[in-house]
């Protein structure tokens, strides 16, 4: 059967949503050339933080925040410039990561809002498929975790059945997972202030969201101290029990670093003493971020794994608005707009890819790269071609960009959220805030900042993207209304 396979030929071909076929057998039966080419299966890691503004890094020239990991693995493997979240919010570029499609093609439109459909294809479910074991750690926001207890946003609430879409209903194998935000210092305690203060939280009071580990499974131990070790805890034994199985591993570690509520602790707040409170923790608990990602690139090599291990890193937004009650120190180091705008400081955040056994020489990266890159590039990886991109799939493979045969992007990044629509090519970027009623156009080339409105200056070029991003709206609709699905 042939390995290049069009997503809804494929939907129909394994028979979601009957049970007339078998998904693992007939997907194995079309991939089954894959191994052949690629050797070894890599191991697949999608790190990711929660509103990490584009300038909320060391490497990226901060006048204070320390992140020595992210650091080096900027100066070890690719450096993406022009990285950009699929939303300027996290729920949408969360399924985007898993799905390789805009969340518009499946009903998530914003934070706390739809569910991962039954019916979408994920990383981790076709990946199980190839002999992969599966976990997810950290926060989720696709979906209830329950529909029976009184959990985060949405969790035992009215509508709760209705979304309720587990990360082990998608194909993880293993969870530790929370349905939205946690405080990142004590995440089961609610601080004394709404982004906590020196660490005085009342004992006696929870956050009200749990980390699930299952079906009516609520973790209780060791969920002290720093969230991102507590989330690493989980993680690192995961891969562990992995390789002494010999399997290969895909592993998502979704921090909620730096997300309010904001809070770090006493070691992670000396380090910057000398500055403001509110900095003392919004840096601290990304430095205590970056040490976790440093715990875990060091297991990869004494595990003998970090070779053949693609490891990303990125965030899933750009920083929290200034405006915003509680820490909100997050830079966009210049860039127009922050989390919730489409403009470049709302979605063009730190993006970061290891892979030794690929990527021999470290470099930089121009060329404009997505969150929903990854579903095409893994499957490139093993072996696949996905036809039909960018419709119904919106990632491009990064695969020949590895290999230096890629300098452009052979299509547009095209980006809604509410009353906002985008498109970004190589060197252009048309917006819209009012829904396509007017545009502006910028050169993201000389005018990073999109000071600079080029939209009466070229019109041929506007036109164009117009069209472009009318048919991808188009796509979406179609999209959302099943006819990806079959019937």
């Amino acid at each position: 059967m042939n390995p290049r396979i069009h997503r809804r030929e494929f939907l129909q071909i394994v028979g979601i949503g009957t049970a007339s076929v078998s998904f693992s057998k007939v997907f194995q039966a079309v991939t089954q050339s894959s191994d052949k080419a690629t050797g070894t299966k890599a191991n697949i890691i999608l790190a990711m933080t929660d509103d990490q503004g584009w300038g909320d890094t060391g490497y990226n020239g901060h006048s204070h925040l320390k992140t020595p990991t992210l650091d080096a693995m900027a100066a070890r493997g690719i450096r993406f410039e022009r990285f950009y979240s699929a939303a300027p919010v996290c729920s949408p570029t969360r399924g985007s990561c898993l799905t390789g499609r805009h969340p518009y093609r499946y009903g998530i439109f914003f934070a706390n809002a739809g569910h991962m459909r039954k019916e979408e294809v994920t990383l981790a479910e076709v990946l199980k498929t190839r002999g992969y074991t599966t976990g997810h750690f950290g926060k989720w926001h696709l979906g209830t975790l329950t529909t029976t207890v009184k959990d985060s946003n949405r969790g035992g609430k009215p509508g709760s059945e209705t979304h309720y879409s587990p990360p082990w209903e998608n194909g993880f194998d293993a969870c530790f997972s929370t349905e939205a935000k946690v405080p990142t210092w004590d995440p089961m305690v609610t601080p004394s202030k709404s982004a906590g203060d020196l660490g005085k939280q009342k004992s006696d009071k929870p956050f009200g969201t749990h980390y699930w580990n299952g079906p009516g499974s609520v973790v209780k131990d060791n969920l002290k101290g720093d969230d991102s070790r507590v989330i690493m805890d989980r993680a690192i034994p995961f891969i562990q029990k992995a390789v002494k199985e010999k399997k290969p591993f895909f592993t998502v570690i979704w921090f909620h670093t730096p997300h309010l509520p904001v809070v770090a602790g006493p070691k992670y707040r000396k380090l910057y003493a000398h500055l403001s409170e509110d900095e003392q923790h919004f840096y601290g608990c990304i430095t205590a971020m970056d040490e976790q990602m440093g715990r875990l690139r060091r297991e990869l090599r004494k595990l003998g794994v970090a070779e053949n291990t693609l490891l990303w890193f990125c965030s899933d937004n750009g920083p929290e608005g200034k405006t915003r009650k509680g820490r909100t120190q997050g830079t966009t180091k210049g860039l127009r707009g922050r989390k919730r705008s489409l403009f470049e400081g709302g979605v063009r955040v730190p993006g970061l890819l290891e892979w030794p056994a690929k990527i021999k020489q470290p470099r930089k990266v121009d060329m404009p790269c997505c969150t929903s890159d990854y579903f095409p590039t893994v499957m490139d990886v093993l072996g696949f071609r996905m036809q039909g991109q960018p419709e119904p799939m919106d990632g491009v493979s990064l695969l020949p960009l590895m290999d230096g045969k890629m300098k452009f992007r052979p299509v547009p990044i095209a980006f809604e959220s509410r009353n906002q629509i985008s498109l970004t090519d190589n060197r252009y970027k048309m917006i819209s805030q009012d829904k396509g009623k007017s545009y502006m156009l910028f050169d993201l080339v000389e005018d990073a900042g999109e000071k600079n409105d080029l939209a009466t200056e070229m019109p041929e070029i506007l036109n164009d993207m117009k069209r472009k991003l009318e048919t991808w709206r188009n796509s979406c609709k179609d999209s959302l209304a099943g006819k990806d699905y079959k019937k």
